[in-house]
């Protein structure tokens, strides 16, 4: 599939609100496909996204017989998949147990 330098403008202005999220993004791939089913004879395109940071990666496919439609998907999908992350990061960072906060000194006193 030939890429346009419109199909390009659109991904790297839809990408760029990633970047937002999450500042320590190390590598973005885009990749899009488009395949012929033969039964239906109708065209459809696939859009996949794989997002490198520290930890695993987020790895996300969106098919349908709209590029546009795949990206726009493809895009909201990895939002959600980096605020998801974003936020179970900084509830993880606040979560203490009874145990830690013993074992730091701060025993509760009791009256």
């Amino acid at each position: 599939m030939d890429l346009t330098d419109a199909l390009k403008s659109i991904v790297m202005e839809k990408t760029g609100k990633l970047f937002k999220h999450e500042e320590s993004i190390i590598r973005l791939r885009i990749e899009l496909e488009s395949t012929t089913c033969s039964a239906t004879r109708q065209n459809e395109f696939v859009a996949k996204g794989h997002v490198e940071m520290n930890g695993s990666p987020i790895v996300i496919n969106e098919a349908s017989n709209d590029l546009y439609k795949s990206i726009d998907r493809l895009i909201d999908k990895l939002d959600r998949g980096l605020r998801r992350r974003a936020r179970l990061k900084l509830v993880k960072r606040k979560k203490t147990s009874l145990h830690d906060s013993i074992a730091m000194g701060s025993q509760p006193h009791l009256a």
